[in-house]
């Protein structure tokens, strides 16, 4: 059975076009579920699983947030990973989708939750705001000189690098084959699916409904949120399985990247990569 995928929320859940995509467990907010209920439930997931991932936004609210780190923490398991992602909510919906495509392929637990952060550089992600006057406070790191913009309509490019574009522009999309998912807010702008898929080259659009937690995460309602990514399971696999692999000297999974997702664990540094800088610079000739 495929390791679980967990969100924080139901719209988080794209749907799919595989008939061999796995859905994702949907976790409810603390205060709609007791301690003891949330205990058993991922108890039974890890148990039918072997291993349990769970993807969510590091605006995830402070009490949710302790309320995962608490029931990982009195399971004492590390087959629990906690999976933070900057990207905006239907960004991140699309990182978990593509997790779930990979979730069936013969990639084993350590690969697949490390395979997130490697995904998600690989996202471009943004929306369309009816106005530009809250950009100072989005969870991103803007332009300076973009940041300051207050008035009128503007395109914001979240990830992977922050753009902002005022006046009807768009920004500079991925030069590699995407699918475009949107999903629009109070904005009345019909410019994703006429204009900016268009100009990205995208190979198909798909429109969803917007997240929940978009319009907290822009600052507004008035907007058209959108990310385009690799739709297709083939070069999602073939990417993830050319990175080199580590052997995590904790929990002994096998990972990508310098971080084992389940325990934490660093991958040591070589020793030869350890030694002092001034050591390991250019000789010289002793003075005589």
């Amino acid at each position: 059975m495929p390791m679980a995928i967990a969100v924080t929320g139901a719209d988080l859940v794209l749907p799919v076009t595989d008939p061999r995509t796995p859905g994702a467990h949907v976790l409810t907010p603390p205060g709609e579920q007791d301690f003891e209920t949330a205990l058993a439930e991922t108890a039974d997931l890890v148990d039918r699983h072997g291993h349990y991932l769970i993807v969510h936004s590091r605006t995830l609210p402070r009490a949710h947030l302790h309320r995962l780190h608490a029931v990982r923490a009195m399971l004492e398991s590390d087959r629990i990973a906690l999976l933070p992602c900057d990207l905006p909510p239907l960004g991140l919906a699309v990182l978990v989708r593509q997790l779930r495509q990979l979730s069936v392929c013969d990639f084993g637990p350590g690969i697949l939750a490390s395979a997130g952060r490697l995904l998600a550089h690989y996202i471009w992600a943004g929306a369309l705001l009816g106005s530009g006057r809250h950009l100072s406070r989005l969870p991103v790191e803007l332009p300076a000189d973009r940041a300051r913009l207050r008035a009128g309509p503007c395109a914001v490019l979240a990830a992977p690098h922050p753009t902002v574009v005022p006046d009807g522009g768009f920004p500079t999309g991925p030069q590699f084959a995407t699918s475009l998912t949107y999903a629009t807010g109070s904005l009345a702008d019909d410019r994703v699916p006429g204009e900016l898929a268009p100009a990205w080259r995208v190979g198909s659009v798909h429109a969803v409904r917007l997240p929940a937690d978009s319009p907290s995460w822009w600052g507004t309602p008035r907007v058209v949120e959108f990310a385009a990514a690799i739709p297709d399971v083939a070069p999602l696999y073939q990417m993830v399985g050319s990175v080199r692999r580590e052997h995590c000297h904790w929990c002994g999974l096998t990972i990508i990247g310098d971080l084992c997702a389940f325990c934490r664990a660093p991958v040591p540094t070589p020793v030869a990569d350890r030694r002092p800088r001034a050591l390991t610079g250019p000789s010289r000739r002793a003075l005589t």
